[in-house]
C-alpha cells in the first residue's frame, strides 16, 4: 500500500511540475519553464526509488513525512499585525513630487518660486537635469518608435485634461446608492478595469497645492464626499522588458485606458446632475494610491506603489470624486501583503538606482511606511529614458492572475511559513534579479536616422 502511495506522490509531483512548465511557457518565462521541467524529472525519482526498491515501512515514512511537510507549510498560522499609524497626519504638496519638479523650466517664475521655497531640492534636481531626460533622444534605452508611441499616448491623455471637471446638469437624478454603485462599478469593469472600490474622500487623500498645469501653486480643496477608484492591468509582456521602451509605452497606454474610463464615469455622473471630477495622469488633485488603499483595493508596498491582490503593482489607477451618494467598500486591509514585502526585498535588489530601502518601514510624516528616494529614482529614469519598472517586473505579486499563481497567493495569505517558502521558490523559478526579457517581436521596427546620428 505505502509503495503505491509513494508512486502516487511521484506522479502528483510530475504532473504538478509539467503543469508549471506549461504555464511558464505560456507566460514566456523561460527560466521558470526550464526549472519546472528539470524538477518534473528530479522530484519524482526518490519516490519512484522508494516505491520499487525500499521496504514498505520506509515507503510509509517517506510518504508520511512528505505529507506532514506539505501540511506544515500550508497550515494557517497567525496573521501578522497590520502596519500601525496608517492614517497620514499631513498632506502631500504636489509641487514636491518629481513629476512636477521635472516640468519646472530653468529661468521661469515657477522655477524661481519653487526653489526659493524648497532650496534643499535644487542640488538633487540638478542631477536629473544633467541627464537626457524621460523619452529623450540620447537616453540609454532610446528607441525612436516606442518613445514616439509613448509621447503620442501621453499627448492623448492630455487631451482629456480640459474635461476632467464641469458643471452638473440642472436636473438632478436621485439614485439608490447601492444600485448606482453597482452600476458604475460594473460599467468600469466591462470597460476594462480589473478592480474598483469606493471610499469616503478624506482630507489626507488630497494634495495641498496643485503641482502641474495652469493652476500650479493653487490650494487644493476637493469638496466632494466620495471617491470611486479603479485599476487597469499593465501588460506583463510589455513590463517584462523593463527598463526598455515597451515599459513606458505600456504605462502611457494604461494611463490613457484608466483615464478614459474615469472621464466617462465623471461625465455620466454630471449628466445625472451631481458634481464629479476625474483625476487622471497629469491632472490629479488626489493621491490615487492612498484613495485605492482606503477603498480596499490593496496595500502600499515597499516600492511605494499600490500592491493589489490580483496583480501586485502591475496596475495603473484613476479616481472619480463626486457627491453622488455611493456605498463605500470595506477597507479590510491585508497585512500579509505588507508582511511579504518585509521579507521579500526583490524590488530593492533589482533597483538600479538603489532608491528602494531594504529596511523595515519607518515612521514618515506620521505614518508607518516605506519611503523611496524619489530623486534618485527619477534621475535614473532621466538617464535610461523610460519609467524603468524593474521593481514592478521583479515583484512576485506581478505574476498573472491565473489558477497557478492564485494558489500561491492563497498560501501567502494563510501562512507565514508559506510566505517564506513562496519567496524562495520565486527566486528559484524566476531569479532573484530577473534580467529583462526580449522586446516583443512586433515592437522591433527597423529605422534609419536621416541625420546620420
Amino acid at each position: 500500500m505505502w509503495n503505491i502511495a509513494s508512486l502516487a506522490v511521484a506522479v502528483a509531483l510530475f504532473v504538478t511540475m509539467v503543469v508549471m512548465a506549461a504555464v511558464s511557457n505560456a507566460e514566456g518565462e523561460r527560466r521558470a519553464r526550464r526549472v519546472a521541467t528539470a524538477l518534473a524529472i528530479a522530484l519524482p525519482l526518490p519516490f519512484i526509488f522508494v516505491a520499487f526498491v525500499s521496504p514498505s515501512l520506509i515507503a510509509a515514512a517517506v510518504v508520511l513525512f512528505t505529507i506532514a511537510a506539505a501540511v506544515f507549510l500550508v497550515l494557517p498560522t497567525g496573521r501578522p499585525r497590520p502596519l500601525v499609524d496608517e492614517t497620514p497626519v499631513s498632506r502631500i504638496d504636489e509641487r514636491d513630487i518629481m513629476f512636477s519638479r521635472r516640468l519646472l523650466e530653468p529661468g521661469s517664475e515657477r522655477f524661481k518660486r519653487y526653489y526659493e521655497m524648497r532650496p534643499e531640492n535644487a542640488p538633487l534636481d540638478e542631477k536629473f537635469r544633467e541627464q537626457p531626460g524621460l523619452l529623450a533622444r540620447g537616453s540609454r534605452a532610446y528607441d525612436p518608435v516606442t518613445f514616439a508611441a509613448s509621447k503620442a499616448t501621453f499627448e492623448a491623455v492630455a487631451q482629456f485634461h480640459p474635461i476632467v471637471d464641469g458643471d452638473p446638469a440642472p436636473d438632478r437624478v436621485e439614485c439608490d446608492p447601492g444600485d448606482i454603485t453597482e452600476f458604475v462599478s460594473t460599467w468600469a469593469l466591462r470597460s476594462g478595469a480589473v478592480s474598483t472600490g469606493v471610499t469616503a474622500l478624506r482630507d489626507y487623500h488630497q494634495y495641498t497645492h496643485v503641482g502641474r498645469g495652469p493652476d500650479w501653486g493653487q490650494p487644493v480643496d476637493v469638496a466632494h464626499k466620495w471617491a470611486f477608484v479603479l485599476t487597469v492591468e499593465m501588460s506583463k509582456e510589455m513590463i517584462d522588458s523593463a527598463p526598455l521602451g515597451p515599459t513606458v509605452m505600456e504605462s502611457a497606454q494604461q494611463y490613457l485606458s484608466s483615464g478614459t474610463i474615469a472621464i466617462q464615469i465623471a461625465t455620466f455622473i454630471r449628466r445625472l446632475g451631481w458634481p464629479a471630477r476625474a483625476h487622471i495622469d497629469g491632472n490629479y488633485r488626489v493621491v490615487c494610491p492612498l484613495v485605492a488603499r482606503d477603498a480596499g483595493l490593496g496595500e502600499i508596498g515597499r516600492m511605494g506603489l499600490l500592491m493589489t491582490p490580483e496583480l501586485g503593482p502591475r496596475v495603473r489607477l484613476a479616481v472619480v470624486t463626486t457627491d453622488l451618494p455611493l456605498v463605500p467598500s470595506p477597507r479590510g486591509g491585508d497585512p500579509t501583503m505588507t508582511d511579504f514585502c518585509r521579507i521579500c526585498k526583490k524590488c530593492a535588489d533589482v533597483c538600479p538606482s538603489q532608491s528602494i530601502s531594504f529596511d523595515d518601514p519607518g515612521f514618515v510624516d506620521g505614518v508607518t511606511r516605506w519611503q523611496i528616494d524619489q530623486a534618485s529614482c527619477y534621475t535614473f529614469w532621466s538617464t535610461v529614458g523610460t519609467d524603468c519598472a524593474k521593481c514592478m517586473r521583479a515583484c512576485p505579486f506581478s505574476h498573472p492572475d491565473n489558477l497557478l499563481h492564485n494558489i500561491v497567493r492563497s498560501g501567502i495569505r494563510n501562512s507565514s511559513r508559506f510566505r517564506r517558502f513562496a519567496l524562495k521558490m520565486d527566486d528559484i523559478f524566476y531569479g532573484r534579479t530577473p534580467p529583462p526579457e526580449d522586446v516583443p517581436e512586433w515592437l522591433r521596427v527597423e529605422t534609419r536616422d536621416p541625420s546620420g546620428g
